[in-house]
Protein backbone atom coordinates (compact mmCIF):
# COMPACT_ATOMS: atom_id res chain seq x y z
CA UNK A 1 0.00 0.00 0.00
CA UNK A 2 1.76 3.44 -1.04
CA UNK A 3 -0.47 6.14 -1.85
CA UNK A 4 -4.09 7.05 -2.16
CA UNK A 5 -6.53 6.94 -5.21
CA UNK A 6 -7.35 11.09 -5.94
CA UNK A 7 -10.42 11.04 -4.41
CA UNK A 8 -13.39 14.26 -3.68
CA UNK A 9 -12.60 14.76 -0.54
CA UNK A 10 -9.32 16.73 0.08
CA UNK A 11 -6.24 14.32 0.93
CA UNK A 12 -3.49 16.60 0.24
CA UNK A 13 -0.44 15.85 -1.96
CA UNK A 14 0.85 18.15 -4.82
CA UNK A 15 -1.29 16.83 -6.87
CA UNK A 16 -4.41 17.63 -5.18
CA UNK A 17 -3.29 20.81 -4.10
CA UNK A 18 -2.49 21.64 -7.70
CA UNK A 19 -6.18 20.86 -8.47
CA UNK A 20 -7.40 23.48 -5.64
CA UNK A 21 -5.12 25.74 -7.23
CA UNK A 22 -3.55 27.27 -3.75
CA UNK A 23 -6.03 26.81 -1.49
CA UNK A 24 -5.18 24.50 1.26
CA UNK A 25 -3.22 25.29 3.97
CA UNK A 26 0.13 23.66 2.94
CA UNK A 27 1.29 21.70 0.81
CA UNK A 28 2.15 18.18 2.01
CA UNK A 29 3.12 14.56 1.42
CA UNK A 30 0.51 11.94 -0.19
CA UNK A 31 -0.83 9.26 2.44
CA UNK A 32 1.58 6.52 2.47
CA UNK A 33 2.26 3.95 4.78
CA UNK A 34 5.87 4.47 5.75
CA UNK A 35 8.63 1.65 5.02
CA UNK A 36 11.72 1.89 7.16
CA UNK A 37 14.78 0.99 5.08
CA UNK A 38 17.53 1.15 7.93
CA UNK A 39 18.73 -1.63 10.03
CA UNK A 40 17.40 -0.97 13.49
CA UNK A 41 20.53 0.06 16.03
CA UNK A 42 20.72 -2.39 18.26
CA UNK A 43 23.35 -1.90 21.83
CA UNK A 44 22.77 -4.96 22.77
CA UNK A 45 24.69 -8.28 21.66
CA UNK A 46 22.68 -11.43 21.58
CA UNK A 47 24.34 -12.53 25.01
CA UNK A 48 22.79 -9.10 26.33
CA UNK A 49 19.15 -9.87 24.48
CA UNK A 50 19.22 -13.76 26.26
CA UNK A 51 19.87 -11.92 30.10
CA UNK A 52 17.00 -9.32 29.44
CA UNK A 53 14.98 -12.11 27.90
CA UNK A 54 15.99 -14.79 31.27
CA UNK A 55 15.41 -11.92 33.57
CA UNK A 56 11.75 -11.12 32.30
CA UNK A 57 11.11 -15.09 32.49
CA UNK A 58 12.74 -15.17 36.19
CA UNK A 59 9.89 -12.22 36.80
CA UNK A 60 7.19 -14.18 35.30
CA UNK A 61 8.17 -17.44 37.02
CA UNK A 62 9.39 -16.62 40.57
CA UNK A 63 7.62 -13.35 41.40
CA UNK A 64 4.68 -13.25 39.17
CA UNK A 65 2.27 -10.78 38.20
CA UNK A 66 -0.40 -9.46 39.95
CA UNK A 67 -3.86 -10.36 37.74
CA UNK A 68 -6.72 -8.02 39.27
CA UNK A 69 -9.24 -9.67 36.88
CA UNK A 70 -11.70 -12.82 38.58
CA UNK A 71 -11.79 -14.40 35.07
CA UNK A 72 -8.06 -13.90 34.08
CA UNK A 73 -6.79 -15.66 36.98
CA UNK A 74 -9.51 -18.24 36.18
CA UNK A 75 -8.29 -18.55 32.73
CA UNK A 76 -4.82 -18.72 33.41
CA UNK A 77 -5.28 -21.26 36.27
CA UNK A 78 -7.04 -23.40 33.50
CA UNK A 79 -3.93 -23.30 31.49
CA UNK A 80 -1.36 -24.69 34.12
CA UNK A 81 -0.53 -21.15 35.68
CA UNK A 82 0.62 -21.32 39.50
CA UNK A 83 -2.28 -18.97 41.10
CA UNK A 84 -1.81 -18.00 44.71
CA UNK A 85 -5.08 -15.38 45.10
CA UNK A 86 -4.03 -12.47 42.43
CA UNK A 87 -0.62 -13.76 42.22
CA UNK A 88 0.27 -15.86 38.77
CA UNK A 89 3.58 -17.27 37.95
CA UNK A 90 3.88 -18.87 34.27
CA UNK A 91 7.23 -20.49 33.82
CA UNK A 92 8.93 -19.99 30.16
CA UNK A 93 7.71 -22.76 28.06
CA UNK A 94 3.94 -21.79 28.25
CA UNK A 95 4.89 -17.52 27.83
CA UNK A 96 7.42 -19.14 24.33
CA UNK A 97 4.33 -21.32 23.28
CA UNK A 98 1.42 -18.86 24.06
CA UNK A 99 4.20 -16.07 21.98
CA UNK A 100 4.09 -18.65 18.95
CA UNK A 101 0.51 -18.50 18.02
CA UNK A 102 0.79 -14.72 17.55
CA UNK A 103 1.49 -13.02 14.44
CA UNK A 104 4.48 -10.87 13.61
CA UNK A 105 2.34 -9.11 11.36
CA UNK A 106 -1.20 -7.81 10.65
CA UNK A 107 -3.63 -5.42 8.77
CA UNK A 108 -6.28 -2.51 10.58
CA UNK A 109 -9.10 -1.95 7.81
CA UNK A 110 -11.22 0.94 8.86
CA UNK A 111 -14.46 2.42 7.53
CA UNK A 112 -12.26 3.45 4.36
CA UNK A 113 -10.09 0.69 3.17
CA UNK A 114 -8.14 3.00 1.43
CA UNK A 115 -6.55 4.13 4.88
CA UNK A 116 -5.76 0.53 6.19
CA UNK A 117 -2.54 0.34 8.17
CA UNK A 118 0.19 -2.38 8.01
CA UNK A 119 1.29 -3.22 11.51
CA UNK A 120 4.51 -5.10 11.68
CA UNK A 121 7.91 -5.92 9.58
CA UNK A 122 9.04 -2.66 8.59
CA UNK A 123 6.22 -0.66 8.00
CA UNK A 124 5.93 2.19 10.55
CA UNK A 125 2.49 4.32 11.29
CA UNK A 126 1.88 7.21 13.23
CA UNK A 127 -0.73 8.09 15.79
CA UNK A 128 -2.44 11.40 17.17
CA UNK A 129 -1.79 12.48 21.02
CA UNK A 130 -4.13 10.67 22.87
CA UNK A 131 -5.45 11.16 26.24
CA UNK A 132 -4.70 14.66 27.84
CA UNK A 133 -6.20 16.24 30.23
CA UNK A 134 -5.58 19.88 28.72
CA UNK A 135 -5.17 21.40 25.81
CA UNK A 136 -2.71 24.37 25.09
CA UNK A 137 -2.64 27.19 22.60
CA UNK A 138 -1.34 30.70 21.67
CA UNK A 139 -4.86 32.54 22.03
CA UNK A 140 -6.42 30.44 24.58
CA UNK A 141 -3.69 29.53 27.02
CA UNK A 142 -3.63 26.19 29.19
CA UNK A 143 -7.53 25.09 29.87
CA UNK A 144 -9.26 22.07 30.48
CA UNK A 145 -10.42 19.66 27.41
CA UNK A 146 -13.67 20.18 26.66
CA UNK A 147 -15.70 19.04 23.27
CA UNK A 148 -14.79 21.61 21.02
CA UNK A 149 -11.17 21.09 20.91
CA UNK A 150 -11.41 17.45 20.79
CA UNK A 151 -12.81 17.99 17.38
CA UNK A 152 -10.48 20.28 16.27
CA UNK A 153 -8.14 17.80 16.91
CA UNK A 154 -10.04 15.04 15.18
CA UNK A 155 -9.98 17.68 12.19
CA UNK A 156 -6.12 17.91 12.48
CA UNK A 157 -5.87 13.97 12.72
CA UNK A 158 -7.88 13.67 9.28
CA UNK A 159 -6.26 15.92 7.54
CA UNK A 160 -2.16 15.19 8.12
CA UNK A 161 -1.78 12.49 5.61
CA UNK A 162 0.89 11.54 8.17
CA UNK A 163 -1.17 10.69 10.98
CA UNK A 164 -2.38 6.88 10.13
CA UNK A 165 -4.33 6.40 12.85
CA UNK A 166 -7.03 8.26 15.21
CA UNK A 167 -6.14 7.00 18.00
CA UNK A 168 -7.03 7.76 21.81
CA UNK A 169 -9.35 11.28 22.90
CA UNK A 170 -6.41 13.86 21.90
CA UNK A 171 -7.95 15.70 24.41
CA UNK A 172 -10.29 14.46 27.46
CA UNK A 173 -13.26 16.17 26.47
CA UNK A 174 -14.18 17.09 30.69
CA UNK A 175 -17.99 18.79 29.47
CA UNK A 176 -19.25 15.68 28.31
CA UNK A 177 -20.28 13.13 31.60
CA UNK A 178 -18.25 9.80 31.31
CA UNK A 179 -21.51 8.09 30.81
CA UNK A 180 -21.74 9.13 27.35
CA UNK A 181 -18.69 10.83 26.32
CA UNK A 182 -17.16 6.99 24.60
CA UNK A 183 -20.59 7.86 22.36
CA UNK A 184 -19.74 11.07 21.67
CA UNK A 185 -16.45 10.97 20.78
CA UNK A 186 -16.31 8.20 18.82
CA UNK A 187 -19.53 9.32 16.69
CA UNK A 188 -17.22 12.08 15.95
CA UNK A 189 -13.86 10.70 15.40
CA UNK A 190 -16.07 8.27 13.20
CA UNK A 191 -17.68 10.99 10.66
CA UNK A 192 -15.08 13.61 11.10
CA UNK A 193 -12.29 10.50 10.22
CA UNK A 194 -12.07 7.81 8.04
CA UNK A 195 -8.87 6.55 10.13
CA UNK A 196 -8.41 3.08 12.42
CA UNK A 197 -9.75 4.26 15.47
CA UNK A 198 -9.49 2.88 19.15
CA UNK A 199 -11.36 2.04 22.13
CA UNK A 200 -10.42 2.12 25.90
CA UNK A 201 -10.48 -0.53 27.90
CA UNK A 202 -12.19 1.17 30.52
CA UNK A 203 -15.37 -1.06 31.02
CA UNK A 204 -17.53 -3.48 28.82
CA UNK A 205 -19.84 -1.11 27.59
CA UNK A 206 -17.41 1.35 26.51
CA UNK A 207 -15.72 -1.47 24.21
CA UNK A 208 -19.18 -3.16 23.48
CA UNK A 209 -20.04 0.15 22.30
CA UNK A 210 -17.00 0.97 19.99
CA UNK A 211 -16.84 -1.92 18.37
CA UNK A 212 -20.51 -1.66 17.49
CA UNK A 213 -20.14 1.65 15.90
CA UNK A 214 -16.95 1.00 14.15
CA UNK A 215 -19.19 -1.78 12.63
CA UNK A 216 -21.97 -0.04 12.05
CA UNK A 217 -19.97 3.33 10.06
CA UNK A 218 -18.62 1.10 7.97
CA UNK A 219 -21.59 -1.41 6.85
CA UNK A 220 -19.69 -4.47 8.24
CA UNK A 221 -22.06 -7.49 9.19
CA UNK A 222 -21.10 -8.90 12.62
CA UNK A 223 -19.80 -11.81 10.71
CA UNK A 224 -17.23 -9.47 8.68
CA UNK A 225 -16.29 -7.19 11.54
CA UNK A 226 -15.11 -10.14 12.89
CA UNK A 227 -13.31 -11.61 9.99
CA UNK A 228 -10.92 -9.09 10.03
CA UNK A 229 -9.01 -6.52 12.32
CA UNK A 230 -11.06 -3.16 12.05
CA UNK A 231 -10.31 -1.18 15.56
CA UNK A 232 -8.08 -2.23 18.31
CA UNK A 233 -7.03 -0.82 21.96
CA UNK A 234 -4.12 -0.41 23.90
CA UNK A 235 -4.05 -0.88 27.42
CA UNK A 236 -1.39 -0.32 29.97
CA UNK A 237 0.19 -2.41 33.42
CA UNK A 238 -0.43 -1.02 36.43
CA UNK A 239 3.45 -0.72 37.40
CA UNK A 240 4.87 -2.48 38.71
CA UNK A 241 3.92 -5.90 38.04
CA UNK A 242 -0.16 -5.49 37.91
CA UNK A 243 -2.93 -5.63 35.51
CA UNK A 244 -5.82 -3.86 36.50
CA UNK A 245 -9.70 -5.18 35.74
CA UNK A 246 -11.09 -3.11 33.35
CA UNK A 247 -8.63 -3.10 31.16
CA UNK A 248 -8.15 -6.92 31.23
CA UNK A 249 -11.82 -6.95 30.35
CA UNK A 250 -11.49 -5.02 27.60
CA UNK A 251 -8.40 -6.63 26.22
CA UNK A 252 -10.24 -10.20 26.50
CA UNK A 253 -13.60 -8.77 24.85
CA UNK A 254 -11.14 -7.38 21.85
CA UNK A 255 -8.82 -10.46 21.13
CA UNK A 256 -12.44 -13.11 21.73
CA UNK A 257 -13.40 -11.15 18.03
CA UNK A 258 -9.94 -10.78 16.42
CA UNK A 259 -9.30 -7.29 16.78
CA UNK A 260 -5.98 -6.25 18.09
CA UNK A 261 -4.49 -5.37 21.33
CA UNK A 262 -1.08 -3.30 21.80
CA UNK A 263 -0.16 -4.32 25.56
CA UNK A 264 2.21 -0.91 26.60
CA UNK A 265 3.46 -1.13 30.30
CA UNK A 266 4.41 1.93 31.68
CA UNK A 267 7.87 1.72 33.46
CA UNK A 268 9.62 4.77 34.85
CA UNK A 269 13.07 3.68 35.86
CA UNK A 270 13.96 4.90 39.31
CA UNK A 271 9.94 5.36 40.43
CA UNK A 272 7.84 2.14 38.78
CA UNK A 273 10.63 0.30 37.64
CA UNK A 274 14.14 -0.18 38.79
CA UNK A 275 16.85 2.60 37.94
CA UNK A 276 18.60 0.92 35.53
CA UNK A 277 17.74 0.42 31.76
CA UNK A 278 18.08 -3.36 31.72
CA UNK A 279 15.93 -4.00 34.78
CA UNK A 280 13.59 -1.61 33.61
CA UNK A 281 13.06 -2.80 30.47
CA UNK A 282 13.19 -6.81 31.44
CA UNK A 283 10.33 -5.78 33.85
CA UNK A 284 8.18 -3.88 31.30
CA UNK A 285 8.65 -7.04 28.82
CA UNK A 286 7.54 -9.44 32.10
CA UNK A 287 4.14 -7.21 32.20
CA UNK A 288 3.75 -7.14 28.99
CA UNK A 289 4.41 -10.68 27.54
CA UNK A 290 1.94 -11.91 30.74
CA UNK A 291 -1.06 -10.37 29.30
CA UNK A 292 -0.33 -11.41 25.66
CA UNK A 293 0.35 -14.79 26.92
CA UNK A 294 -3.44 -14.54 28.46
CA UNK A 295 -4.88 -13.49 25.09
CA UNK A 296 -2.90 -16.02 22.93
CA UNK A 297 -4.60 -18.54 25.31
CA UNK A 298 -7.58 -17.12 24.69
CA UNK A 299 -7.78 -17.00 21.28
CA UNK A 300 -4.73 -18.16 19.87
CA UNK A 301 -3.64 -16.20 16.95
CA UNK A 302 -4.99 -12.84 17.76
CA UNK A 303 -3.51 -10.04 16.61
CA UNK A 304 -1.18 -8.30 19.31
CA UNK A 305 1.63 -5.87 19.81
CA UNK A 306 4.30 -5.37 22.54
CA UNK A 307 4.54 -1.82 23.69
CA UNK A 308 7.11 0.17 25.25
CA UNK A 309 7.03 3.36 27.17
CA UNK A 310 10.30 2.87 29.58
CA UNK A 311 11.39 6.50 30.21
CA UNK A 312 13.06 7.79 33.54
CA UNK A 313 12.41 10.41 35.95
CA UNK A 314 14.23 13.82 37.46
CA UNK A 315 15.77 12.29 40.06
CA UNK A 316 15.49 15.63 41.70
CA UNK A 317 11.95 16.15 41.56
CA UNK A 318 10.71 12.70 40.79
CA UNK A 319 8.83 14.22 37.82
CA UNK A 320 8.93 12.37 34.40
CA UNK A 321 11.63 12.80 31.98
CA UNK A 322 10.98 11.84 28.31
CA UNK A 323 12.88 11.98 24.96
CA UNK A 324 16.17 11.10 27.11
CA UNK A 325 19.04 9.23 26.40
CA UNK A 326 17.87 6.76 28.62
CA UNK A 327 14.31 6.74 26.91
CA UNK A 328 16.39 6.15 23.58
CA UNK A 329 18.41 2.98 24.46
CA UNK A 330 15.11 1.35 26.55
CA UNK A 331 13.38 1.49 23.24
CA UNK A 332 16.18 0.32 21.03
CA UNK A 333 16.76 -2.49 23.60
CA UNK A 334 12.86 -3.37 23.33
CA UNK A 335 12.98 -3.51 19.52
CA UNK A 336 15.67 -5.76 20.16
CA UNK A 337 13.29 -7.98 22.01
CA UNK A 338 10.06 -7.62 20.65
CA UNK A 339 12.16 -8.97 16.95
CA UNK A 340 13.40 -11.89 19.56
CA UNK A 341 9.70 -12.41 20.03
CA UNK A 342 8.27 -11.64 17.03
CA UNK A 343 5.98 -9.53 17.83
CA UNK A 344 5.22 -5.90 16.72
CA UNK A 345 6.21 -2.74 18.59
CA UNK A 346 4.59 0.60 19.56
CA UNK A 347 6.60 3.27 20.94
CA UNK A 348 6.10 6.96 21.41
CA UNK A 349 6.58 10.14 20.44
CA UNK A 350 6.87 12.31 23.48
CA UNK A 351 8.30 15.45 25.48
CA UNK A 352 8.35 16.74 28.89
CA UNK A 353 8.28 20.60 27.76
CA UNK A 354 5.27 22.48 28.73
CA UNK A 355 4.86 24.50 25.78
CA UNK A 356 5.65 24.00 21.45
CA UNK A 357 9.28 25.80 22.34
CA UNK A 358 13.10 24.25 21.39
CA UNK A 359 13.01 21.67 24.15
CA UNK A 360 9.76 20.09 23.29
CA UNK A 361 11.00 19.56 19.75
CA UNK A 362 14.70 17.89 21.33
CA UNK A 363 12.77 15.50 22.97
CA UNK A 364 10.35 14.63 20.64
CA UNK A 365 13.13 14.42 17.67
CA UNK A 366 14.96 12.13 19.96
CA UNK A 367 11.77 10.14 20.97
CA UNK A 368 10.67 9.76 16.97
CA UNK A 369 13.90 8.81 16.25
CA UNK A 370 14.60 6.65 18.87
CA UNK A 371 11.18 4.56 17.29
CA UNK A 372 13.28 4.49 13.73
CA UNK A 373 15.91 3.00 15.69
CA UNK A 374 14.14 0.52 16.87
CA UNK A 375 12.01 -0.77 13.96
CA UNK A 376 8.87 0.32 16.22
CA UNK A 377 5.45 -0.41 13.91
CA UNK A 378 3.12 2.13 15.63
CA UNK A 379 4.47 5.77 17.21
CA UNK A 380 1.58 6.87 19.84
CA UNK A 381 1.33 10.39 20.56
CA UNK A 382 3.67 11.22 17.12
CA UNK A 383 2.12 14.48 17.42
CA UNK A 384 0.97 17.14 19.74
CA UNK A 385 1.92 15.89 23.03
CA UNK A 386 3.37 18.17 25.89
CA UNK A 387 3.82 18.18 29.98
CA UNK A 388 4.27 14.34 30.20
CA UNK A 389 1.44 13.81 28.67
CA UNK A 390 -0.93 16.03 30.11
CA UNK A 391 -1.07 18.87 27.35
CA UNK A 392 -2.41 18.65 24.06
CA UNK A 393 -1.39 21.33 21.77
CA UNK A 394 -2.17 22.25 18.30
CA UNK A 395 0.97 23.90 17.62
CA UNK A 396 2.47 21.48 18.76
CA UNK A 397 0.75 19.14 16.98
CA UNK A 398 1.97 20.85 13.63
CA UNK A 399 5.54 21.37 14.30
CA UNK A 400 5.51 17.55 15.10
CA UNK A 401 3.93 16.62 11.65
CA UNK A 402 7.05 18.48 10.34
CA UNK A 403 9.52 16.07 11.48
CA UNK A 404 7.06 13.02 10.36
CA UNK A 405 7.34 14.13 7.06
CA UNK A 406 10.98 14.81 6.85
CA UNK A 407 11.30 10.90 8.76
CA UNK A 408 9.13 9.41 5.59
CA UNK A 409 11.02 11.68 3.09
CA UNK A 410 14.21 10.42 5.09
CA UNK A 411 12.90 6.32 4.11
CA UNK A 412 12.43 7.44 0.22
CA UNK A 413 14.89 5.65 -1.70
CA UNK A 414 15.60 8.57 -3.75
CA UNK A 415 17.37 10.16 -1.16
CA UNK A 416 20.67 7.46 -1.23
CA UNK A 417 19.75 5.84 -4.50
CA UNK A 418 23.07 4.97 -6.37
CA UNK A 419 21.97 4.25 -9.90
CA UNK A 420 23.87 6.17 -12.97
CA UNK A 421 20.96 8.93 -13.05
CA UNK A 422 22.15 9.34 -9.28
CA UNK A 423 25.70 9.24 -9.41
CA UNK A 424 25.01 11.99 -12.22
CA UNK A 425 28.53 12.05 -13.99
CA UNK A 426 27.36 13.94 -17.12
CA UNK A 427 25.72 16.48 -14.96
CA UNK A 428 29.61 16.90 -13.00
CA UNK A 429 31.02 16.61 -16.40
CA UNK A 430 29.09 19.73 -17.95
CA UNK A 431 29.56 21.77 -14.57
CA UNK A 432 33.06 21.38 -14.88
CA UNK A 433 35.47 23.14 -11.88
CA UNK A 434 34.03 26.33 -12.19
CA UNK A 435 30.61 26.28 -12.93
CA UNK A 436 27.23 25.69 -10.78
CA UNK A 437 24.60 23.54 -10.66
CA UNK A 438 21.13 25.69 -10.50
CA UNK A 439 20.95 25.88 -14.23
CA UNK A 440 22.25 22.21 -15.22
CA UNK A 441 19.94 20.23 -17.17
CA UNK A 442 20.44 17.85 -14.44
CA UNK A 443 19.05 20.32 -11.80
CA UNK A 444 16.14 21.73 -14.19
CA UNK A 445 14.78 18.14 -14.44
CA UNK A 446 14.38 17.57 -10.57
CA UNK A 447 14.46 20.88 -8.78
CA UNK A 448 10.91 21.02 -7.42
CA UNK A 449 10.91 17.21 -6.04
CA UNK A 450 14.71 16.72 -5.17
CA UNK A 451 14.59 17.91 -1.71
CA UNK A 452 12.07 17.77 1.28
CA UNK A 453 9.87 20.88 1.05
CA UNK A 454 8.78 22.16 4.44
CA UNK A 455 5.47 24.03 5.36
CA UNK A 456 6.44 25.30 8.72
CA UNK A 457 9.94 25.24 9.04
CA UNK A 458 11.44 28.90 7.28
CA UNK A 459 14.60 28.93 5.54
CA UNK A 460 14.60 32.46 4.61
CA UNK A 461 17.64 34.53 5.90
CA UNK A 462 16.98 36.59 8.58
CA UNK A 463 16.26 40.10 7.28
CA UNK A 464 13.62 38.38 4.79
CA UNK A 465 11.89 36.50 7.39
CA UNK A 466 11.90 39.66 9.73
CA UNK A 467 10.64 41.70 6.94
CA UNK A 468 7.63 39.32 7.08
CA UNK A 469 6.45 39.67 10.32
CA UNK A 470 9.26 38.03 12.50
CA UNK A 471 6.91 35.06 12.79
CA UNK A 472 8.07 32.20 15.80
CA UNK A 473 7.38 28.40 14.53
CA UNK A 474 4.55 27.89 16.96
CA UNK A 475 3.22 31.17 15.58
CA UNK A 476 3.70 30.22 11.94
CA UNK A 477 2.06 26.49 13.41
CA UNK A 478 -1.00 28.01 14.98
CA UNK A 479 -2.00 30.05 11.15
CA UNK A 480 -1.73 26.87 9.83
CA UNK A 481 -3.74 25.26 12.69
CA UNK A 482 -6.52 28.27 11.83
CA UNK A 483 -6.49 27.88 7.99
CA UNK A 484 -7.09 24.02 8.39
CA UNK A 485 -9.55 24.08 10.29
CA UNK A 486 -10.89 26.64 8.03
CA UNK A 487 -10.71 24.87 5.06
CA UNK A 488 -11.81 21.39 6.84
CA UNK A 489 -14.25 18.82 5.01
CA UNK A 490 -15.01 15.94 6.60
CA UNK A 491 -14.77 12.86 5.04
CA UNK A 492 -17.15 11.32 2.42
CA UNK A 493 -19.51 8.42 4.42
CA UNK A 494 -22.20 6.76 3.46
CA UNK A 495 -25.63 8.04 4.52
CA UNK A 496 -27.53 4.78 5.50
CA UNK A 497 -24.22 4.12 7.72
CA UNK A 498 -23.93 7.46 9.38
CA UNK A 499 -27.52 7.37 10.16
CA UNK A 500 -27.40 3.85 11.73
CA UNK A 501 -24.46 5.51 13.62
CA UNK A 502 -26.45 8.31 15.05
CA UNK A 503 -29.57 5.96 15.75
CA UNK A 504 -27.04 3.81 17.70
CA UNK A 505 -25.54 6.81 19.94
CA UNK A 506 -29.18 8.10 20.62
CA UNK A 507 -29.96 4.40 22.12
CA UNK A 508 -27.56 3.97 24.01
CA UNK A 509 -27.57 7.79 25.76
CA UNK A 510 -31.69 6.86 26.15
CA UNK A 511 -30.17 3.48 27.85
CA UNK A 512 -27.84 5.28 30.17
CA UNK A 513 -24.37 5.08 28.55
CA UNK A 514 -21.71 3.41 30.52
CA UNK A 515 -22.12 3.04 34.42
CA UNK A 516 -20.54 5.31 36.51
CA UNK A 517 -20.60 5.91 40.51
CA UNK A 518 -21.71 9.79 39.91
Amino acid sequence: MTEEPNRKRRAGGRAGNKMRAGSAAIDQMPWRIPVNPDRPTEPLDMDGVMKIHRGAMRILSEIGIEFLNPEAVTILKQAGCRVEGTNVRMDEDFVMEMLGHAPAQFTITPRNPAREIIMGGKHMVFVNVSSPPNAWDLERGKRSGDFETFKEFMKLTQYFNCIHVAGGYPVEPVDIHPAVRHLDCLYEKLTLTDKVVHAYSLGAERVEDVMEMTRLAAGLSHDEFDAKPRMYTNINSVSPLKHDFPMLDGAMRLARRGQPVVVTPFTLAGAMAPVTMAGAVALSLAEGLAAIALLQYIKPGCPVAIGTFTSNVDMKSGAPAFGTPEYMRATQMTGQLARFYKLPLRSSGVCAANIPDGQSMWETSNSLWAAVQSQTNMVYHAAGWLEGGLIASPEKFIMDCEVLQMIQRYFEEVTFATTDDDIALDAIREVGPSGHYFGCQHTQDRYSTAFYAPFVSDWRNYEAWEQDGALWTPERAHRIFKSILAEFEPPEMNGDHQEALRQFVAKRKQEGGAPTDF
